[in-house]
């Protein structure tokens, strides 16, 4: 029904990884090799219903691992079925009962069949909440035993402005893709944290190269390119002449900048910036 990714590869939990859908970097030969590998998985188990076949990839030489094999409606199924519209428990339970994918009507269209693979022309991103603040005495680095407090999810016509969405709903004082105004370290950003993302964004701020941060976290080049896009445009662009240029408006909006955020950089009132949205946008 749908590949999805996880931007860093945590070695500890991988369930605590940012996750995107449809998956980003996989070349064509990838994806249909794990897509190919998950089909002949759940026919060798069997399996009637929902699963998730979880795979690690080598890129340099295509090799993988199976991780692991959920059987069942699980989070990473509640994620698929909003990123898609894919009703994935109706579809299961009617499995169940022993009707077959071919029978039963395909609610998007009402005319064709459930046997599909959904089509995305939008990115869907999702993240959990991992909010270890509440307590002095606990460390904020990402362990195999921690609870997560939720997860959020957004949708947007661009990584960039899904991801930036999705980091809004983690928490209200998180406006975005924010850097950090204090220096940080390499160590800081070997060790994963609860704090990762915006260690990323210090880092790029900073001056980091794209192929130090991949040495140091092994997040694939083509999502820290597109977080390098986000910085430099904050660098480039934090002037009030921002909100008078149509152009830089429109692309601010692309990258998923919020009205806040604009305004922040901008160093001028939110009111002035939604002003002149709405002005261009008529």
């Amino acid at each position: 029904i749908c590949n999805m990714e996880n931007i860093d590869p945590l070695a500890l939990r991988t369930d605590y990884s940012i996750v995107v859908a449809p998956s980003q970097t996989l070349s064509s030969d990838e994806y249909n090799l794990l897509r190919s590998v998950s089909i002949k998985v759940i026919r060798h188990l069997g399996i009637i219903g929902t699963c998730n076949v979880q795979f690690a990839l080598n890129s340099l030489s295509s090799e993988y691992y199976i991780m692991k094999v959920n059987v069942g409606l699980s989070h990473s199924s509640e994620f698929t079925s909003k990123a898609t519209g894919y009703p994935l428990a109706y579809i299961t339970a009617k499995l169940v009962l022993g009707l077959n994918l071919a029978e039963l009507s395909n609610d998007i269209t009402n005319t064709t069949c459930s046997c599909f693979d959904p089509s995305l022309d939008y990115v869907a991103i999702k993240v959990l909440r991992l909010n270890l603040s509440k307590s002095n005495q606990c460390s904020n680095e990402i362990e195999t035993s921690m609870e997560s407090a939720g997860e959020v999810m957004a949708i947007g016509r661009s990584f960039e402005e899904a991801f930036q969405q999705a980091l809004r709903m983690v928490d209200k004082d998180i406006t975005g893709f924010d850097p950090y105004s204090r220096t940080i370290t390499d160590n800081e950003l070997i060790t994963p944290t609860d704090e990762r993302v915006f260690l990323l964004a210090t880092a790029l701020y900073q001056g980091y190269t794209i192929e130090h941060i991949f040495e140091l976290t092994k997040i694939d080049r083509w999502f820290l390119n597109k977080f390098e896009s986000i910085i430099q445009f904050i660098i480039q662009c934090s002037h009030s002449s921002t909100v008078e240029d149509r152009t830089l408006l429109l692309e601010a909006q692309q990258l998923g900048f919020s009205h806040k955020q604009i305004a922040q950089y901008s160093h001028i009132d939110e009111d002035e910036v939604r002003a002149s949205c709405e002005h261009y946008d008529n």
